[in-house]
């Protein structure tokens, strides 16, 4: 008899931008989806969108209890968790300068501590069932570093480096952990309001979800561990 099981998803740092579409995109694959961030009740109308397949829970990606709370709350409601995408990466910016120490603790915290947390609570399991998804959101800050993403890029670059750890290790056990560099600002309703740039100046957060979608379902003859997205008019 086949199952009618739902598979689950978690969502961490679900904002009105990349978050939010992952979490609608997921929810259309027809998977039930935690919606994690730190303020769980600005999630709650979201959530109720997706009725019975929704879920608001608190995360601070900067407190390891906080990541294990919410790995265990989704477990709790959905049982095992299929797909988790990882969409942390709060800085502060400037030149060497203009940064502190507690600016790059928090960029090394989000990015990459909060990652390392969350991957030792969900890709053993994952393994252990021969199954599974991470989709972690990066930044070409990852790849290079300017003197006003000096903390960022720190973290960044370190979050890039676990992942790809992780990817070489839990793939050959049929776990699929891709990273997605965003190369361009996200068009969400903050940012476009905030400015007379273009819309095709950006990534519609729309068009991250199809990224993400398209990872988690692809063949595992053909696995991508990172892939780049930038609007087609960006300079690169």
């Amino acid at each position: 008899m086949t199952s009618s099981r739902k598979k689950a998803a978690l969502v961490i740092g679900v904002g009105p931008g990349l978050g939010e579409a992952a979490a609608r995109r997921l929810v259309e694959d027809g998977y039930r989806v935690a919606l994690a961030a730190r303020n769980k009740d600005r999630l709650a109308p979201l959530a109720s969108e997706f009725g019975d397949d929704g879920i608001a829970v608190a995360c601070d990606a900067t407190d390891a209890d906080s990541v294990r709370a919410c790995v265990a709350t989704t477990r709790e409601a959905f049982g095992q968790i299929d797909v988790v995408v990882w969409n942390v990466g709060s800085a502060v910016f400037g030149d060497l300068e203009k940064v502190d120490l507690d600016a790059l603790e928090l960029g090394f915290g989000t990015n990459t501590r909060g990652l390392f947390v969350l991957a030792k609570e969900v890709l053993p399991a994952m393994a252990a069932r021969g199954d599974g998804a991470l989709i972690v959101t990066g930044a070409t800050a990852s790849l290079r570093g300017k003197p006003f993403t000096t903390t960022f890029a720190a973290g960044k670059a370190a979050q890039r480096s676990l992942a790809q750890s992780l990817a070489r290790q839990y793939g050959p056990q049929g776990v699929h952990v891709a990273l997605i560099i965003v190369d361009g600002m996200v068009g969400s309703p903050k940012t476009l309001a905030q400015t007379d740039r273009p819309h095709e100046a950006f990534i519609e957060p729309e068009a991250f979800a199809d990224v993400v979608s398209f990872l988690v379902h692809q063949k595992r003859s053909a696995w991508t561990f990172e892939m780049d997205i930038r609007p087609h008019v960006e300079s690169w």
